[in-house]
């Protein structure tokens, strides 16, 4: 018997065929977020909490990015990489899936009205109560990368459609996932296919993740080909894999793009996979929402350093820091570049910026050049979308940034426009000629 308390269930909101206007900026024109803050600045706004400009049509784009040179890849978002609402439904309008890593994202996803079809329960482990609750939501597909875990799945959820996670490590990538997960394709991978053909449980694919913020193309290439050699593997003891899950490591920022990896994954895809009845899938985070948000801190207090009498560098204090939304320079390794409202030919000095707590680890960059700034100057950082806001806390009595959603008209209107024609998709005639409508 599956028992859970009721608020481990998904609340369902209110019917998911639109973004709610009430919470987001409609605008005419293309956003540019650095205006939208100098014409705050030159209104002499003060803020006590940093906050963000978040471009909904950033990430619609994105969209459109993924499916021009991935086509043939389902994208399912990962959600731990930033899990605003906003950010979830609009991703759930467009019809993208999910890739969860606990009860708490599947629930999360589900109260926007995501069947659990449309979710991948991506962790290689998992608490038991958890597992339970997956089953309960009726979602099938998830990760497993050792014997016991094998073990786990068959005592409390033996119908899951499992993929079996192998390690293939890009050589650099901002958060490299391998020491922790996926087992080695060479030395362990059949053992596991075996024990679960033993253990009556159904294999269905393989997954990989090349590490997170890959720098490394061609690793995608290596995985893949690693994926195939299993697949024909598993066939021959009678298994029929049908997905492949070439996982994350997808660049976001605005000076990145994906079409080299796409070109690689493509060509591999092609090689490996011309002729089979393969489902491939995806687990983009970052690529989706890094370079959509951008940070607005305003200086607090200043300090000045001299040398020998004379001004030899500046120290800012603001309003966020690695307690707060630079917590990405720890945990994902992020390289920041502060920008200015200044103009051009301001004099440089050698800066410093600290967050707000006491904690002497609260240094945002250092020894960077920056226009001397005052009391309430903004400073503003591109490309913080990815893996800052879910990691926040409240450290020291400082409030959480706010976040303020921006969406150009037309964009809006390709929702709707989306929506509606998934709907219509959806409409099938009834065995009596009657038009009823069905779900996916």
């Amino acid at each position: 018997m599956l028992d859970f308390h009721l608020n481990e269930l998904p609340r369902s909101r209110a019917p998911m065929n639109h973004i709610d206007a009430d919470k987001v900026h409609i605008v005419d024109e293309p956003l540019d977020a650095i205006n939208v803050i100098r014409e705050r600045s030159l209104r002499g706004q003060v803020y006590d909490e940093s906050f963000y400009i978040c471009n909904i049509s950033d990430i619609l784009n994105k969209h459109r990015i993924w499916k021009q040179y991935m086509p043939r890849v389902i994208p399912y978002y990962a959600v731990k990489c930033n899990d605003s609402p906003i950010v979830i439904e609009t991703l759930a309008l467009m019809g993208i899936g999910f890739d969860c890593a606990s009860r708490g994202e599947i629930s999360n996803v589900m109260s926007y009205g995501v069947d659990g079809k449309s979710i991948i329960y991506a962790s290689p482990t998992k608490p038991i109560a958890h597992l339970k609750f997956a089953a309960a939501m009726n979602v099938t597909v998830m990760t497993v990368d050792s014997d016991s875990e094998l073990q786990k799945i068959r005592a409390h959820y033996p119908k899951a459609n499992l993929l079996l996670r192998i390690r293939c490590d890009a050589k650099v990538s901002l958060s490299p996932l391998g020491d922790k997960y996926g087992c080695c394709p060479d030395t362990e991978a059949e053992h596991l296919i075996e024990l679960a053909k033993s253990m009556d449980l159904n294999i269905v694919g393989i997954s990989f993740h090349v590490g997170s913020g890959c720098q490394d193309p061609p690793a995608y290439s290596k995985a893949i080909h690693a994926s195939r050699k299993l697949f024909d593997f598993a066939e021959n003891l009678g298994f029929h894999f049908n997905i492949l899950d070439i996982g994350g490591g997808f660049p976001g920022d605005n000076n990145t793009n994906i079409k080299l990896i796409a070109t690689i994954i493509n060509d591999s895809l092609d090689l490996h996979f011309a002729s089979s009845n393969v489902t491939f899938i995806a687990e983009p985070g970052r690529f989706y929402v890094a370079s959509a948000y951008t940070l607005a801190c305003q200086v607090h207090s200043i300090r000045e350093i001299r040398q020998n009498g004379q001004l030899d560098s500046m120290m800012y204090y603001v309003n966020d820091g690695v307690y707060g939304s630079f917590n990405c320079n720890l945990t994902d390794h992020k390289a920041i570049y502060p920008l200015t409202l200044k103009g051009d030919n301001e004099k440089m000095f050698r800066s410093t910026i600290w967050g707000p707590t006491c904690d002497a680890l609260d240094r945002v960059c250092e020894n960077i050049s920056m226009p001397r700034l005052d009391i309430d100057d903004f400073i503003i950082f591109e490309n913080m979308g990815a893996y800052t806001l879910p990691m926040a806390t409240n450290f020291n009595g400082f409030a959480l940034p706010n976040v303020e959603y921006f969406i150009e008209r037309k964009h809006l209107d390709e929702i709707n426009i989306e929506v509606l024609n998934r709907w219509k998709s959806q409409i099938k005639i009834g065995s009596c000629g009657k038009k009823s409508a069905g779900r996916a």
